[in-house]
């Protein structure tokens, strides 16, 4: 056990393990790009069975050292140049990763790219196992060769060889991410495996060619894709801190085929004013949400809507279209299920006190749109341009009238409220914290409104926050109710008969 205290054995370990690490890091690469070709459950496996195979060719190469040096006897001569089986192995080595860094490269840039889907066509893991084999055969000989120039014990080099490829196996898979996700990188490696390959044929032909050629070459190359990394991550975060609304027209202009002017630049950068982010995000938001929101969420309810009663004379009837600011009311007898038509305030007025031409009126109208209350907004809208500006009934599914909608009300859904004469805000912010809404404010609007979420759940039936308290109190209002839900506090203030009239919000 002397030989452990030798410095110079030591020296020669530390050595030869940076070295082969070095000499792996190529193998470590190709293994990397070859796993990349397998599904993405079987590539760790691959990685792990190709290093291991390495590993156990270098020992089992090491075992065999004096039959390895026999190798460089020649064997035969042709055209003046003398090869031996070491000669041969390298040259036809140095050929086959020519081959395959072309095709590699050939695949990267011109072929089809593997696909990371589900339906992606990926390679077969035995395939690719063998392909690993083949170059674990080559790259091992090469390290071999170059421990046993550098190191007389044969343990120490078999040590060497276990520490180095216990290295590259630690530190395969966080190279395998980093090499698949650039692709410059890639085509840096197989890059470097032709200057490999180039060289093993020189050298089974005879010319020598120094490894530090090699080496300065790698790291020269090495360095400029380190800097041009560093650059794009450093462009990455000032594209970041540029207003996503100027990239986005950037964008468009770069499509277009033309530039981004200086004066798109200013009106881009004045947009992202504060006040003018805001109302702009809570409009896109509405705008997003239409498709998952239903005609019920957005529609003026039955208990809400002003009509006109056939039955009850013109008297009365008179005295309802006075009453509030409205153009359009619906028509019918006894109550709402028995509607009639949808007719103008002002042709109403004209033929109140003449039965027959009021008979006429409601004969010539149009039969009213109705949709169902459970369809998307959406959908809802090819309903709303049939009825050319008039009221759409909204129906449940027993056909009775739950409500109704107007194109307004699409508009209000996405640039938020706006109230008629005889009406009030449905949530009024009293400071920072604190609002008081309406039971009937829509819960879509308040997520809008107070930049919150997960107020309604995929499948709950609710669409205001009077139905989102019942739904989570599971119990009959009453003043003083609190339900807390998403971060924010909701406690009834005030009762409409049975219903939730007013309630006061509170951030947690």
């Amino acid at each position: 056990m002397e030989f452990l205290l030798d410095p110079n054995i030591w020296a020669g370990f530390i050595t030869l393990v940076v070295l082969e690490v070095v000499l792996g890091i190529d193998n470590l690469v190709f293994i990397a790009i070859l796993a990349d070709k397998l599904p993405p459950e079987q590539r760790d496996k691959a990685r792990v069975i190709g290093l291991s195979l390495a590993l156990i060719m270098r020992l089992a190469l090491l075992s065999v050292i004096s039959w390895l040096m026999a190798l460089t006897n020649p064997l035969f001569n042709v055209a003046g140049l003398d090869f031996s089986g070491r000669d041969l192995i390298l040259l036809f080595g140095g050929l086959f990763l020519v081959y395959k860094a072309v095709s590699e490269l050939h695949e990267n840039m011109e072929g089809k790219p593997h696909a990371h889907t589900s339906n992606a066509a990926y390679a077969a893991f035995g395939a690719v196992v063998a392909q690993i084999v083949v170059l674990d055969a080559v790259f091992s000989l090469d390290a071999v060769i170059t421990a046993v120039g550098m190191v007389d014990n044969i343990y120490v080099m078999m040590a060497a060889v276990i520490v180095a490829v216990t290295i590259m196996l630690i530190a395969s898979k966080p190279l395998t991410k980093f090499v698949n996700a650039h692709p410059t990188v890639v085509v840096l490696c197989l890059s470097f495996l032709l200057m490999i390959g180039f060289s093993l044929i020189a050298e089974g032909l005879g010319f020598h060619i120094p490894k530090g050629y090699l080496y300065a070459a790698m790291g020269f190359a090495i360095l400029i894709e380190a800097f041009n990394q560093v650059s794009s991550r450093n462009q990455a975060k000032h594209q970041a801190r540029i207003p996503r609304r100027l990239r986005t027209t950037e964008a468009v202009m770069r499509i277009m085929g033309g530039k981004t002017s200086t004066e798109t630049e200013a009106i881009a950068k004045e947009a992202d004013k504060a006040d003018f982010v805001v109302e702009e995000r809570y409009m896109i938001g509405g705008v997003l949400t239409l498709g998952e929101r239903s005609v019920a969420s957005i529609m003026t309810p039955r208990n809400h809507i002003s009509w006109v009663d056939l039955d009850k004379g013109a008297a009365h009837m008179r005295e309802v279209v006075m009453a509030v600011p409205h153009s359009l009311f619906p028509v019918c007898r006894g109550d709402l299920d028995h509607l009639v038509t949808v007719a103008k305030a002002k042709d109403l007025l004209d033929v109140l006190d003449d039965e027959a031409a009021l008979q006429a009126l409601l004969q010539a109208a149009a039969k009213p749109v109705s949709v169902f209350e459970g369809m998307k907004v959406l959908d809802a809208i090819p309903s709303l341009r049939q009825a050319k500006g008039s009221l759409v009934m909204v129906t449940d599914e027993f056909g009775s009238v739950s409500g109704l909608v107007t194109p307004l009300d699409v508009f209000e859904a996405i640039a938020g409220e706006f109230p008629d004469a005889d009406e009030s805000l449905d949530l009024i912010k009293v400071d920072d914290t604190h609002y008081i809404a309406k039971g009937s404010l829509d819960v879509y609007q308040l997520e809008l409104q107070l930049g919150v979420s997960d107020l309604v759940d995929d499948d709950a039936s609710y669409v205001n926050v009077a139905g989102l308290m019942l739904y989570e109190a599971e119990s009959l209002p009453h003043v003083g109710m609190v339900v807390e839900r998403a971060g924010l506090r909701f406690e009834v203030l005030s009762l409409q008969e049975r219903s939730i009239d007013k309630v006061r919000i509170s951030r947690l």
